[in-house]
């Protein structure tokens, strides 16, 4: 009876047009009449406490780190050096949205901010060469998504904080898992090519990839510092975040002079909106989880699911399958909040590794993010580069079936995330 409260509450909400977070509140609200427990100045607390938190301050500086990459021109850069390393392999164009898509991810987390950057940049040039728009802008939407996996991420922080994780753990067991998925990528855009007459460009002079190397190695230099510096423990994933956001604005305002103190404005201004959104989110998120710990929803859950705890895989593959549909109606950042604080004790009870757990929640939701009909990163991409949904769409779909058939690879395999993990982590 509780779980059916907390998701028609959640659901109603949602349906007669609130805000994800007010929903979230809603659902709430729900829970505490249904058991005997409402109290507005339980619920402020735990809302007001849910926004203080010091992990929580990794949020706004990511966000300005890539509000700040893209306009200061290390996306540019980084695009022009993987074009002067790439750009004269047949259908090079492809594979250079998928390694600049890859190291992006390693700067700012945000697979809208990657789709803009590469759509803008990248889909004209592909057009140009021969390639169908459908399918180029599928592969930067696509591509895209990497952003959330490969660390530093937005989503590894949403769900650290609200479910519990160790955010350093669940960066460092991002990274394969985001390798594979370019992999899996560059062989499906290798296939779905094999038949387009397309242009190859001539091949760079050595002397044009040492200056595309020279001018981008600044903007290269933030993931190795990042990574290397989780890795060591020279600081905690907030402290990284400082140390992007400080980094990106040296690079931009001081090496690259390409942002002014106008434009300065407008960059703080954009990730301060975005950020007050989403950290009013995880508050509400965090009221929420408070409320479902209370209810007990994760143990109720554990025994609708008895049947298939002795087997993880099994269990696995059915909550991926849940989540899915869930993302598929459902934007990325709202899904993690809703479903991290239910789903991770669950598995723990089923012996699973909750960060491999967290890192397929977070794959799983990354690919929510360009299945119709909602696809936010489908609408970025088709606003950036002015085709018509319907034509994104039809360009996706392979990907989309590459990304899923590399999921199922990691639940049938769970060593493809476990081990390599192992081997950063420890």
């Amino acid at each position: 009876m509780t779980i059916l409260i907390f998701i028609v509450a959640l659901l109603a909400s949602m349906a007669i047009g609130l805000p994800i977070a007010y929903a979230l509140l809603m659902a709430a609200i729900a829970l505490m009449f249904q058991l005997d427990l409402f109290d507005p100045q339980i619920l402020a607390q735990n809302l007001v406490g849910g926004a203080d938190s010091f992990t929580l301050l990794a949020v706004p500086f990511f966000m300005l780190a890539g509000e700040v990459m893209n306009s200061g021109g290390l996306s540019r850069r980084i695009v022009n050096f993987a074009l002067a390393m790439l750009g004269h392999v047949r259908g090079g164009l492809g594979y250079v949205t998928i390694v600049a898509a890859a190291i992006l991810a390693a700067l700012s987390g945000s697979s809208a901010a990657d789709a803009a950057a590469l759509g803008a940049l990248l889909v004209p040039m592909m057009v140009r060469a021969g390639h169908d728009k459908g399918r180029s802008v599928g592969l930067v939407a696509s591509g895209a998504i990497i952003g959330p996996i490969i660390p530093p991420s937005i989503a590894f922080i949403l769900l650290g904080v609200t479910a519990n994780l160790s955010i350093s753990k669940l960066f460092m067991a991002g990274i394969a898992p985001g390798l594979i998925f370019g992999l899996g990528l560059a062989f499906t855009w290798y296939l779905v090519t094999l038949k387009e007459k397309v242009e190859v460009k001539e091949r760079a002079t050595a002397a044009e990839r040492w200056k595309a190397f020279r001018e981008s190695i600044w903007a290269l230099g933030l993931p190795v510092i990042i990574i290397f510096g989780l890795k060591l423990g020279l600081f905690t994933p907030t402290e990284a975040a400082v140390v992007a956001a400080t980094y990106a604005l040296f690079v931009a305002v001081v090496v690259y002079r390409e942002l002014s103190l106008r434009d300065l404005y407008r960059v703080f201004v954009s990730s301060a909106k975005v950020t007050a959104a989403v950290i009013f989110m995880v508050a509400a998120a965090l009221v929420a989880a408070w409320m479902i710990t209370i209810a007990d929803l994760p143990g109720q859950i554990v025994d609708l699911l008895a049947p298939f705890m002795e087997s993880p895989r099994l269990l696995m593959l059915i909550i991926m399958l849940i989540v899915i549909a869930i993302g598929m109606a459902m934007d990325m950042a709202p899904t993690i909040l809703i479903l991290g604080p239910i789903l991770v004790p669950v598995v723990r009870e089923a012996g699973i590794d909750p960060i491999y757990f967290g890192v397929l929640l977070v794959i799983n939701t990354s690919i929510g993010l360009i299945t119709p009909p909602v696809g936010t990163v489908l609408n970025v991409t088709a606003a950036v580069t002015r085709t018509s949904m319907q034509t994104v769409i039809r360009g996706v779909w392979p990907f989309i079936l590459a990304e899923l058939a590399m999921l199922g690879l990691m639940i049938v395999f769970p060593q493809l995330v476990t081990v390599p993990a192992g081997w950063l982590i420890r």
